[in-house]
């Protein structure tokens, strides 16, 4: 596979066309650092014309009827199908990700937009029982669900093709027009979502894909037009973003730094194969990624064993390669932030198990126990092939330590005892529970998203779909049926 899959350059989409201004961002090979590609960055007319044409376009987008918004999003079902294994490639070279991954990704990104199309003709109402009272007598009420209108929709370089889906399909499901910045680091992946929504058929006006700096991101926060934002990255960001977006709607999807526990009555094999995805799939760089592991005293030696071996068993390396499990980070300031924290971990107390050591973007699968609570490598979120291990005697105090976090996104139980995952699904203070799993599993049709630092709202895509709709509200009164 060559870097040739790219074409030399790709544009931006403004209101559903190609535009190519300039070829100011250069997309890496993440294992090579080469440049791939080239594409246009947004200045703020760009923009804004871009939130021009999505208002604009919001009328026409909401008199679509359902079964139109069902044959656009199979469109793009279809043509992702088509262009799979050039969309894996693609995702392979710009975001570092081992190839068998990337048509991982491509797999949801379809699973994704296929869901969308089948609930885009579910949306549906409620009919209200209004007489309650004599004073009500005569009257029947009903609601329906109507687009929120033009949406901002702002995706991170992680999961470049799913997590642009996630935001996209959703908004088309309901009728929504869009402006979406893709990350600068991978803008490739929405470039050609955006190629093949422009094929479908959408109201003029209703797509923009604009790759911009973060600095040069204003409008897509701030411009009243907007009336939702979806934004999906740091906790800092995603904050900051919140303050200044007016009146608009806000959903936010953070950080985490997700746990895991292993109880005593667990399968020991099947957990250290789960955890070792979960911990190491695509270099840890994902918020649900397992960094912290707290196991039962009794069968702590036994599990750290078996987890040890099977980290030193992984191969890292080029992500083109078939058999490469680890690929690079996004970058390499990214791999030295993550090292120091290792290495100031190690000058606390902690123990260094295995990895630690750094090639540029590339860090080895690391495993390090007694580390200190308070310190960045448990307390933040690492976004690296990094986990903590630690023991505990009683489960309580276990599921007290999992919430000992400023995130609450998903955490994992292996037990096999009903009454204790009953009671971690009560006490765990995150937006999902999985039992028997790592937190880091997700299906793209389920609710997602977390409580404290980890964010606001839901995406999955019915519950998306809420978020980007109004409730109205219909009355009808009986003057015949008047006492």
């Amino acid at each position: 596979m060559e870097s040739a899959v790219f074409r030399d350059h790709y544009p931006l989409w403004v209101a559903g066309r190609a535009e190519t201004p300039n070829l100011a961002l250069e997309v890496c090979d993440k294992y090579s650092g080469e440049v791939a590609c080239r594409v246009p960055l947004a200045d703020e007319s760009t923009i804004d014309r871009g939130i021009a044409a999505a208002a604009a376009a919001a009328e026409a987008m909401a008199s679509l009827p359902a079964y139109e918004r069902q044959r656009i999003l199979d469109h793009c079902v279809r043509r992702f199908e088509e262009r799979r294994e050039e969309l894996a490639r693609g995702l392979c070279i710009e975001a570092g990700k081992p190839i068998r991954d990337a048509r991982g990704e491509v797999s949801r990104l379809i699973d994704t937009f296929r869901i969308a199309a089948e609930e885009s003709v579910r949306i549906g109402g409620e009919v209200l029982e209004l007489e309650i009272s004599p004073r009500a007598h005569g009257y029947r009420g009903m609601t329906r669900r109507v687009p929120i209108g033009p949406v901002s929709l702002i995706a991170p370089f992680n999961f470049p093709l799913n997590l642009v889906a996630h935001k996209v399909a959703p908004a088309l499901a309901v009728g929504c027009p869009f402006v979406l910045k893709p990350s600068s680091r991978t803008p490739v992946g929405a470039l050609i979502i955006g190629e093949i929504l422009a094929e479908s058929g959408l109201p003029e006006g209703a797509l923009s894909v604009l790759p911009c700096r973060r600095e040069g991101a204003r409008l897509f926060t701030e411009d009243d037009r907007l009336k939702l934002l979806s934004f999906t990255g740091s906790p800092s960001s995603g904050w900051d973003l919140k303050a200044r977006a007016g009146r608009k709607r806000v959903v936010l999807e953070l950080g985490g730094n997700a746990a895991c526990v292993v109880d005593e009555d667990a399968d020991l094999d099947d957990a250290v194969r789960r955890i070792i995805i979960g911990a190491f799939y695509q270099s840890g760089q994902s918020c649900i990624s397992v960094q912290r592991i707290l196991v039962h005293e009794r069968v702590y030696e036994d599990f750290r064993g078996q987890l040890l071996r099977a980290t030193q068993e992984l191969v890292a390396g080029d992500p083109k390669h078939e058999d490469t499990f680890l690929g690079p980070m996004i970058s390499e300031a990214e791999a030295q932030r993550l090292e120091s924290w290792i290495t100031e971990a190690v000058a606390a107390g902690g123990k260094l198990l295995c990895g630690g050591h750094r090639d540029g973007a590339m860090l080895e699968a690391t495993l390090l126990e007694g580390v200190p609570p308070e310190l960045p490598l448990c307390a933040q979120e690492a976004f690296g092939p990094v986990a903590v291990l630690s023991r505990f005697q009683d489960f309580d105090q276990a599921l007290d330590e999992v919430n000992r976090s400023q995130y609450g996104l998903q955490a994992g139980v292996f037990t096999r005892d009903l009454y204790k995952a009953q009671r971690a699904w009560d006490r765990l203070e995150v937006g999902g529970v999985i039992i028997g799993d790592v937190p880091s599993w997700r299906v793209d049709h389920m609710p997602y998203g977390g409580v404290k630092n980890s964010g606001l709202g839901r995406e999955g895509i019915r519950y998306a779909m809420e978020d980007m709709t109004e409730l109205r509200l219909l009355v009808i009164r009986d003057a015949e049926d008047r006492p």
